[in-house]
């Protein structure tokens, strides 16, 4: 019995861990600024502004936001994200930036031990899993796993996702 407490207590520590390295410096932030303040997802800023959403985003809202890494967008094919963010291809950037993106503010416990079709700003659904256990890393949006979830926004709310997700 000690040892699964022990083994839950370190879990939680590191989840805590991982919420506060996401979390934003100042509360009073939006999805944006939370996003370009991390670190670690400086290609879907650049994606965003690119595709001309930075305004939405600082909206009001509220939206939910599946961002993807810049590791998940790494793992794309080589060029494609350097093509996405080329003038002509604005039109497929934002069809693949807004299928990340629910209206309203969805946070995971609203998901947890169900399975539903979202629809995203974008139009299409999204599949969204939440039983695989009580824990951030059991929620999955299409085939992405949500690697943290529940970082709170001004405008919304944001799950950092580790695949980047690719409209139908």
């Amino acid at each position: 019995m000690n040892r699964r407490s022990a083994l839950k207590a370190t879990l939680a520590a590191g989840a805590l861990a991982a919420l506060t390295a996401c979390a934003p410096a100042d509360q009073g932030s939006d999805i944006v600024d939370i996003a370009a303040a991390n670190g670690n997802f400086n290609t879907l800023v650049a994606a965003v502004q690119a595709a001309g959403l930075e305004e939405t985003l600082r909206s009001p809202g509220p939206f939910t936001v599946f961002a993807p890494t810049d590791a998940a967008f790494a793992a794309l094919p080589a060029g494609t994200v350097e093509s996405l963010l080329l003038p002509e291809n604005k039109d497929q950037l934002v069809s693949i930036l807004t299928y990340h993106v629910l209206p309203g503010a969805v946070q995971s416990g609203d998901v947890l031990g169900s399975v539903t079709n979202v629809a995203t700003v974008q139009g299409q659904t999204v599949r969204v899993n939440g039983t695989g256990g009580k824990f951030a890393a059991a929620v999955r949006v299409n085939d992405a796993n949500v690697t943290t979830a529940d970082i709170l926004a001004t405008n919304g709310v944001i799950h950092v996702i580790d695949k980047v997700l690719l409209p139908q």
